[in-house]
């Protein structure tokens, strides 16, 4: 299990806790007067996608319109490609072909 994200929110922490798969678990540390909550879990592109990190949403729809032949956002595109590419090297995942 490696950290996932964190929130300043319990409620928004425990939601994010129930909507992904695998081992998990939430860990609460307390910043200053503030707490913080960290969300543990398995690192996959299911889980992010799950939570709505690193633009997966929006990537979805993009590799969609481009499997089609539509117009898509070109920049956009390569901005996320970037992004999950140092995602990839951080939680040692490989991104799947078909998203490039």
């Amino acid at each position: 299990m490696k950290q996932l994200n964190s929130y300043e929110d319990k409620d928004e922490a425990e939601a994010a806790l129930a909507k992904i798969d695998g081992q998990k678990r939430l860990a609460s540390e307390r910043d200053s007067t503030e707490v913080i909550y960290n969300l543990f879990g398995q690192p996959t592109w299911g889980n992010f996608y799950k939570l709505g990190m690193f633009c997966l949403p929006e990537l979805k729809l993009i590799v969609a319109q481009k499997q089609a032949g539509l117009v898509y956002d070109k920049k956009k595109h390569r901005e996320i490609i970037t992004m999950l590419q140092y995602a990839a090297k951080s939680f040692e995942l490989t991104i799947p072909k078909h998203w490039m």
